[in-house]
């Protein structure tokens, strides 16, 4: 494998005008400047050639300019690009009802459309407040559910995305996320570690801190994204379900990274076998189109007119993107995401079987959770090897990102290969062995 030369000439012109206007606050991994992309291929402005396993942050659910959703797009926009949420379209409609469809619980659903993840997530929080007449919420540590006022206040993935920013929205209150690797609570004999986590907060949070009858909503991602692309154990969603059941708690799911197909399932939260009441979605939504979507069950989206609004809610070219985008995992990529998304996890259960400095694997279809430790049995995490893996295997022509403390994420596109899987896997490795040479453990 030849390493590339990066950033090139045009990278590096392109990268000194970014830097005069551009806010300096965006967090950017490396230097790739793109040019083109095509399927799970990805080039720069030099003509460098890459294997994406990053999909944008998992968002390019079926690749890079998909020809179904690239023509979607192309026909709405001739039609008319914005009318406003004021007034009606039959794309807005016809996604609405296809959401419906596929939401994660029996109960018809109704549907707010936003333009990101975060704002999905604010309108989730307002609706649930509204809803309970409640004012509290519980999170939990390791989360990531955005950047505006409310979602950050939920966010507890990382100290800097609150840092200059208090005080945060009142009323949240943050607990274990139940993380099997790195257990900090105790657990009953025959306890699943999930069913820890919640007995924690009736007997912990509810007994000492918040009464039960004054939580509007438990908001939890059903695999954490940002917080290391952790897996719960099978008893922790059950036991969510009823303790919301039991105090008139709305269990509100994000699903912005992990919903759209991406864990082999409409909806991550399918796996555990309950269902919420309010589910956000985004990234893979619209193929990478601005799309946000907080569906509800219609017993519980029941505000009245000019509660909340957008104005470019319901946009024709989103809704035409994603309906697009639906039809295309409905075809084959949600099948594919399952079958191909084992084969990576065995892939990469043989790589770590070479490796000490890999400590764990762990995710569900196409979200693929890699850590990176010193010491396999402290655990402890290793984020500079991570980081050296990241910034190499990019040099190699691969796209990755990491994720929590020490752990690199796989969120290719849905669509991707086992050929292209190889291809990309056989980079990460060689950028493992070299960052291990490095650091003097081979």
């Amino acid at each position: 494998m030849k390493k590339l030369n990066l950033p090139g000439p045009k990278a590096k012109a392109l990268l000194e005008r970014d830097a005069k206007v551009i806010s300096s606050s965006y967090p950017r991994a490396y230097p790739l400047v793109m040019d083109h992309g095509k399927g799970v291929e990805v080039w720069d402005a030099d003509g460098n050639r890459f294997i994406d396993m990053m999909a944008g942050i998992a968002v390019l659910s079926t690749g890079h300019s998909h020809p179904k959703v690239v023509k979607a797009v192309k026909d709405a926009a001739e039609n008319f690009l914005h009318i406003s949420s004021d007034f009606y379209h039959e794309g807005w409609v016809r996604l609405s009802e296809k959401l419906d469809e596929i939401a994660p619980f029996e109960e018809g659903a109704k549907t707010f459309l936003t333009n990101s993840g975060t704002e999905a997530v604010e309108t989730a929080i307002k609706l649930a407040k509204y809803h309970t007449k409640r004012h509290n919420f519980i999170g939990f540590f390791g989360a990531f559910h955005g950047r505006t006022m409310g979602s950050v206040s939920f966010t507890a993935s990382k100290p800097h995305y609150h840092r200059g920013f208090y005080p945060l929205m009142p009323g949240v209150t943050h607990v274990p996320f139940p993380d099997e690797y790195r257990p900090i609570l105790h657990r009953k004999l025959g306890e699943d570690y999930g069913e820890t986590c919640v007995r924690f907060i009736e007997e912990e949070i509810f007994d000492h801190n918040v009464p039960g009858d004054e939580i509007a909503g438990i908001l939890v991602e059903p695999i954490q994204g940002e917080g290391g692309y952790l897996v719960p154990p099978d008893g922790f969603f059950p036991a969510l379900r009823k303790l919301c059941d039991k105090y008139g708690i709305l269990l509100i799911v994000d699903e912005v990274q992990s919903g759209m197909g991406r864990t082999g399932k409409w909806w991550a939260v399918e796996h555990f076998g309950v269902e919420p009441d309010i589910v956000v979605s985004a990234k893979g939504i619209a193929s990478g189109l601005p799309l946000g979507a907080c569906i509800a069950r219609e017993s519980v989206m029941t505000w009245p007119k000019g509660t909340h609004g957008n104005t470019y809610g319901g946009n024709p070219i989103a809704c035409a993107a994603s309906l697009a985008t639906i039809e295309l995992l409905e075809e084959k990529y949600l099948a594919n995401a399952a079958e191909v998304g084992q084969y990576t996890m065995d892939a990469l259960e043989e790589i770590q079987a070479r490796h000490t400095t890999i400590g764990d694997v762990r995710g569900k279809g196409l979200m693929i959770g890699v850590e990176f430790v010193k010491d396999k049995n402290t655990k402890e995490p290793n984020e500079e090897i991570r980081n050296m893996i990241e910034h190499t295997a990019f040099e190699y022509g691969l796209l990755t990102l990491g994720c929590g403390k020490s752990t690199m994420r796989f969120a290719p596109p849905l669509c991707i290969t086992k050929k292209e899987v190889d291809e990309g896997l056989e980079i990460f490795e060689q950028a493992v062995t070299m960052a291990e040479k490095e650091q003097g453990l081979r």
